[in-house]
């Protein structure tokens, strides 16, 4: 088999080869054909209009002129060349004497076909040899299957093929490797299978979420198989034009019966193997249709194709035509799932092989961290976390290094260059403070708080992080309504401190309605009873062009009032909490504008009535009044409005004017003390009105 594959190899190499040196002097013979035909491409030839030419002539700015019948070429002083049709000679030719008596202005006639014999011949040549190469060029192209390239696949064949990638390098999934093990086995000693009657699968469907090693699975396959492996997505199939997916694919398996036995891997086949109907075209036969009924043929029509074992990988299973999944088309189908703890901890083992850890790095703990992640979460994980040590320059990856890189995936980017107004950072860490505290006290069932921070990231001002502690496959109707009241929670503290409210809550109240419309349509966790309330069919999944309600509008109207229900009481259950602990609220807030950041284990602290010892962060957020006074001690302007007893004054001071610099911050902390404080210290609004009437 391998010798055999070689030769052909070979053999497809020299085709290869002679075919590019015909091209190439294809290309040349026409570059030549074309120079002949188009002449000086550094001079041009103008056309001109006859007047302007005899204007010429009478003026003397023609430097000579060729006369063909009517069709007149010349040259210009200036070195510009001409061509224009006129009368003929005879009618003006006095103008013509003129110019040559005057001006000497050189004149000939030609012949009004002037070819020459060499000329004729080498056109006649040129014209035959170029006809020769494209002919030769076809048929050379034929032979090596490229042709006019428009139905030809654009799959890779691998033969003999070493991905460097192996089932020992695919961890996690270990029931989706057996089955794939055995087609291997089937292919390397189909004997042992046959013997007893049984016939190797014709395709193999995996299914899973992105990123949990589909692809990976097939590369293992190509390095582990042994015999022709091809590679093709789905998207390689369809084309603008009108019958070419369809070609494509005749085309593919007509390679595979060549290199029979082989496997045929197509990735994202969702691109072609969507559903028919309305919905994937309107109606109609249209490219894609063709496409995929090509496909089915080939898969098990009249004629099978005997040795060729089809494995596709989708993310998108609930699209695919009904006949594709059908048993002899497709007579497994894989579902590949994410990894469990045990699955993740043998997935960082394979990750870091040749990544120098610390001895504190802890794979037990790192795969208890990052429920739900798959592998190639943990992948780009491992490589941020040894990014992260390289900015550093530091020789070994740790264990901060990690939880550094888990944080920025899970909770995103850092935002330090936000600058925020001291309000909004003092609103924010109510809002987060809110989060964490009903997520500590609401009771059970509920993930426990892993971090809360003030430090923007991503598109969040602040981030209250709950992490699980084991994987959880189902949820639990409390679970769900404690989730409802921890998103609740920010809102409510910033309701409670400042009487105001933002749009901060935002992203908290989509989610909070999304699981609360699960709740009762999906999950039947309502009184509105044990259903699904749903679409008959989903648009643009060839079943439907347009969506059905599978239930009426009072039907309709009860789900809103019944998701507003859940919401509502969740909302007044999370404020019942917040009421109650309104001081450790204060404390756990105050805690993070001070610290930025809190771990879980801090925030418990602070609800204990503890004080919290923790260094301080290295780098604080800026505020805009930091900013502000940055930009006064380097020499800066500003102007600022400040408010004392009912009466708006503007003071505008440079670096030097410290008079009007301790002015303004007298008028501040007089305006802060009587806003909020002026029950509770006195003597400090007294100290700074004293002060200020002192000075001013």
């Amino acid at each position: 088999m391998n010798v055999r594959n070689r030769n052909k190899n070979k053999n497809k190499l020299r085709i290869y080869n002679t075919t590019l040196l015909v091209k190439w002097i294809f290309i040349g013979i026409t570059c030549a054909i074309l120079f002949q035909f188009f002449g000086d491409y550094n001079n041009p030839v103008q056309e001109k209009a006859f007047s302007d030419v005899v204007t010429a002539l009478n003026e003397g700015q023609v430097k000579n002129l060729t006369i063909k019948g009517r069709e007149y070429f010349g040259e210009l002083q200036d070195g510009t060349r001409f061509y224009t049709i006129g009368e003929r000679v005879s009618v003006w030719y006095p103008i013509l004497n003129n110019a040559h008596e005057f001006f000497k202005t050189k004149y000939q006639f030609a012949p009004e076909d002037p070819v020459g014999k060499s000329q004729y011949i080498f056109q006649w040549v040129s014209l035959l040899v170029f006809f020769g190469i494209f002919f030769i060029w076809v048929k050379q192209s034929k032979a090596d299957g490229k042709g006019f390239s428009f139905g030809k696949n654009r799959s890779r064949v691998l033969v003999d093929y070493e991905s460097g990638y192996t089932f020992k390098d695919v961890a996690g999934i270990d029931e989706c490797k057996q089955e794939l093990q055995e087609i291997v086995s089937f292919l390397k000693d189909p004997e042992r299978y046959t013997r007893l009657g049984a016939e190797i699968p014709k395709g193999v469907l995996l299914m899973g979420a992105p990123g949990t090693g589909k692809t990976l699975l097939a590369k293992a396959i190509a390095g582990e198989a042994g015999v022709p492996f091809f590679s093709v997505a789905g998207s390689d199939f369809v084309e603008m034009f009108v019958g070419v997916g369809a070609s494509r694919v005749r085309d593919l398996f007509e390679q595979g019966k060549e290199y029979a036995p082989c496997i045929i891997f197509i990735d994202e086949i969702d691109a072609v193997g969507r559903s028919r109907g309305a919905g994937s075209g309107m109606g109609g036969n249209d490219e894609r249709e063709q496409t995929l009924n090509q496909l089915l043929v080939e898969m098990d029509g009249f004629i099978s194709n005997e040795g060729i074992i089809i494995i596709a990988a989708t993310n998108r299973p609930d699209v695919l035509d009904p006949a594709i999944l059908r048993p002899g088309r497709f007579d497994r189908r894989i579902i590949v799932p994410r990894p469990d703890l045990n699955g993740r901890e043998s997935i960082f083992k394979i990750h870091t092989k040749n990544v120098p850890l610390d001895k504190d790095v802890n794979l037990e703990i790192l795969a208890r961290s990052t429920p739900g992640m798959s592998g190639a979460d943990i992948k780009n994980l491992v490589n941020e976390a040894a990014l992260i040590a390289a900015q550093k320059n530091q020789e070994i990856v740790n264990m901060q290094n990690f939880e550094a890189a888990r944080e920025k995936i899970i909770m995103g980017t850092e935002r330090r260059s936000l600058i925020m107004s001291r309000q909004e950072i003092e609103n924010t860490a109510y809002h987060e403070a809110g989060h964490a505290i009903v997520s500590i006290l609401i009771g059970h069932d509920v993930d426990p708080v892993h971090k809360v921070t003030i430090i923007p990231r991503g598109q969040a001002l602040g981030l209250t992080m709950q992490l699980p502690t084991q994987d959880r496959y189902s949820i639990s109707k409390t679970y769900s309504e404690n989730q409802i009241a921890i998103m609740m929670g920010g809102r409510i503290a910033e309701e409670l401190v400042f009487g105001e409210i933002t749009s901060g809550a935002g992203n908290d109240f989509q989610k909070a309605t999304d699981l609360a419309h699960s709740m009762v349509c999906d999950w039947g966790m309502s009184t509105m009873g044990p259903l699904y309330y749903g679409t008959k069919e989903e648009i643009l999944l060839g079943k439907s062009v347009f969506q059905k309600s599978a239930y009426s509008e009072l039907t309709a109207q009860e789900i809103d009032k019944e998701v507003k229900l859940i919401i509502l009481e969740q909302y007044y259950r999370a404020k019942d909490i917040l009421e109650q602990h309104m001081k450790q609220l204060e404390k756990v807030a105050t805690a993070l504008v001070e610290y930025e950041t809190l771990d879980g284990i801090d925030v418990e602290i602070l609800l204990e009535g503890k004080s919290l010892k923790k260094d301080k962060p290295y780098f604080k957020l800026k505020t805009l009044e930091d900013l502000e006074m940055e930009r006064i001690e380097k020499g800066g302007y500003s102007e600022r409005a400040v408010v004392f007893e009912d009466e708006i004054e503007v003071f505008n001071y440079h670096d030097n004017d410290k008079n009007a610099l301790l002015k303004e911050f007298l008028f501040n902390d007089l305006h802060n003390s009587s806003d909020r404080n002026i029950e509770e210290k006195p003597d400090d609004m007294r100290f700074l009105k004293k002060i200020f009437e002192e000075n001013f």
